[in-house]
C-alpha cells in the first residue's frame, strides 16, 4: 500500500493525516490524487466508503490560498446528510491550517441564515445543486473565484433530477477550472455530462464490484403478496445486527415497515415524503443502533454510511445491474463479512441472469424452504434508545456536555451512552435499553450548560 508521503503534500498535512489514522491510501485515493494534484480533470468510478472524499478533500485543500477569502471550491452532493458528512471531513482533514471556513448549502433548511453566512464568504462551499443554484440566482454567492469543482455521487444526482441545476451553475463557474467528477456507475448520462464539463479527463475506476467471499448473495423467488413474509424468514433465520431494505416506491416502504412492525421487528422508512426533521431523525436512529432496520427508496439511502451494516435485503432487485452492486456494496466493508439477499418473482428472474452477466458469476435461486418461518418471528429488540433534545449548535451545546450531564450528574457509566449527534437546532444521544429511563428523567428535570431542554424518547 502507497503511504501519503509518496505524495507532493505539505508536512503539516502530511501529520494531521497521520493523527486521522489515515496513514496508507486507499485504491481510489492511490489511483486518483497524482492526477488531482497535477490539477488534471478527472472522471473516477469507486463504491461507496473507499475514501473519495479525502481523496478530493486533500486535493482541493492543498491548493487552497486561505489569504483569499472568497469560494475557491465547490461540492455538489446529491443529499443533505452526504453534503454534511462531507463538510466534516474537509474539516477535519483542514485542521493541518488556520482559518479555513467551510459552509454547507443545502435545502430543507431556512435561506437566510445560509444568505447571512455567505455575505462573510468561505473557502469551500458544499451543498445540493438545487439550493447552490437559488443563492445564484439571488446573487447570493459569487463563484468567480472557484479553481476546483466537484461531483460527488455524480449518478445519484442526476437520479434525483439536479442535472438542469448542474448545467445552471456551471455558466456560474470560470471555464478555466479543474473538474472533478465521482460517480458509483457510469452510465450515458454521466459520460456526457463529463463531455460537456470536462478537458481531457483522466479516468480511474477502483473497485467496482464486490468480492464473493466479502458478501455472501442469496436470491429468493416469491409471489408478490408473500414478499414481506419472506423478509421476515430472512430477519429469522440470518438475525443480522443492523438491516438495510431497499423498495422501489415510496409506497413499499411504508406497506412494508408496518408488515415489520405487526411481526414485532423495529423499523423506521426513509423516503421523499419526509421532512428534513424526520430524514435526519430516522438516520441519526439507524446509526446509532436504536433501529436495527431501515427500509428505503435508492434516492432517499443516498448520503447513509454506516460502517458496519450487517446486512442489504433488496425487497425488489432494482431495474439496473449497476444498482444492484452499489446497493450491496454497503455491507461487506474494510474486510468484514456483509450478507445481500434479494427477493423476485418469477416475471423478475431475468433481473437475476442480468446481474450474473454484469458481475461474471453463477447465482441461481435458493431453496426458500431452508429458510426459518415467518411465523416464528419474535422480533429484534435493538439494544439503544435514542433521545432526542430541543437543543443543539445554536444553543452551544456539544457532545461532551451531554455525556457530562449523563455521567457526572446522573451517575450513568460512560459505557452506556452510545453515538451523540449535535445538529443546529437539536442533538440526539443513544443510551443502552436498560438505562434509558433514568437518562431520560435525567435530563429531563437537571439543566444541561445552566438551560434546561424537553426530551423525548423514542421507542
Amino acid at each position: 500500500m502507497s503511504s501519503f508521503c509518496t505524495l507532493p503534500l505539505s508536512k503539516p498535512m502530511i501529520d494531521n493525516l497521520d493523527h486521522m489514522g489515515y496513514h496508507d491510501m486507499t485504491p481510489i485515493q492511490a489511483e486518483s490524487l497524482p492526477h488531482i494534484l497535477k490539477n488534471e480533470d478527472m472522471l473516477a468510478q469507486a463504491k461507496t466508503g473507499s475514501g473519495k472524499t479525502a481523496a478530493f478533500g486533500i486535493g482541493l485543500l492543498h491548493t487552497l490560498n486561505v489569504k483569499l477569502f472568497r469560494v475557491q471550491a465547490l461540492v455538489m452532493c446529491p443529499t443533505r446528510e452526504l453534503a454534511e458528512q462531507v463538510a466534516d471531513e474537509l474539516r477535519r482533514i483542514a485542521r493541518f491550517k488556520h482559518n479555513i471556513k467551510i459552509v454547507t448549502i443545502c435545502g430543507g433548511v431556512p435561506f437566510i441564515p445560509q444568505k447571512t453566512s455567505l455575505e462573510h464568504q468561505a473557502h469551500i462551499v458544499v451543498g445540493t445543486p438545487g439550493r447552490i443554484e437559488q443563492h445564484l440566482k439571488r446573487g447570493t454567492m459569487n463563484l468567480d473565484q472557484v479553481t476546483t469543482i466537484v461531483l460527488d455521487e455524480a449518478d445519484r444526482m442526476l437520479d434525483i433530477g439536479f442535472a438542469d441545476s448542474i448545467k445552471t451553475i456551471m455558466k456560474y463557474v470560470p471555464k478555466r477550472r479543474q473538474t472533478l467528477l465521482f460517480s458509483a456507475t457510469f452510465p450515458k448520462p454521466i459520460l456526457e455530462l463529463s463531455t460537456r464539463f470536462q478537458k481531457n479527463a483522466q479516468r480511474v475506476v477502483v473497485d467496482v464490484e464486490h468480492e464473493e467471499n466479502v458478501i455472501r448473495q442469496h436470491f429468493y423467488e416469491s409471489k408478490e403478496n408473500l414478499k414481506a413474509a419472506t423478509v421476515v424468514r430472512i430477519l429469522n433465520t440470518f438475525k443480522p445486527a443492523s438491516t438495510l431494505i431497499f423498495c422501489n416506491t415510496k409506497l413499499q416502504c411504508r406497506s412494508l415497515t408496518a408488515a415489520l412492525g405487526a411481526q414485532g421487528f423495529s423499523s423506521l422508512a426513509i423516503h421523499g415524503d419526509l421532512e428534513q426533521k424526520e430524514r435526519v431523525e430516522v438516520l441519526v436512529r439507524f446509526a446509532n443502533g436504536s433501529t436495527p432496520i431501515l427500509v428505503a427508496t435508492d434516492v432517499a439511502a443516498r448520503g447513509l454510511d454506516i460502517s458496519e451494516l450487517s446486512a442489504v435485503i433488496n425487497f425488489e432487485l432494482p431495474f439496473e445491474s449497476e444498482v444492484y452492486i452499489h446497493r450491496i456494496g454497503r455491507t461487506g466493508r474494510a474486510g468484514k463479512e456483509g450478507m445481500a439477499f434479494s427477493i423476485m418473482t418469477a416475471r423478475e428472474r431475468f433481473r437475476l441472469e442480468d446481474i450474473n452477466v454484469m458481475m461474471g458469476t453463477s447465482f441461481t435461486v435458493s431453496d426458500i424452504e431452508t429458510l426459518a418461518p415467518a411465523s416464528e418471528s419474535g422480533g429484534i429488540v435493538p439494544p439503544m434508545v435514542t433521545l432526542s433534545i430541543n437543543g443543539g449548535r445554536k444553543s452551544k451545546l456539544r457532545p461532551g456536555d451531554i455525556l457530562g450531564a449523563l455521567t457526572k450528574d446522573a451517575g450513568i457509566p460512560g459505557s452506556s451512552v452510545g453515538k451523540i449527534n449535535c445538529f443546529e437546532l437539536y442533538s440526539y444521544v443513544a443510551i443502552e435499553r436498560s438505562v434509558a429511563d433514568k437518562a431520560e428523567k435525567a435530563l429531563s428535570t437537571k439543566k444541561i450548560k445552566g438551560r434546561s431542554f424537553i426530551i423525548h424518547k423514542h421507542q
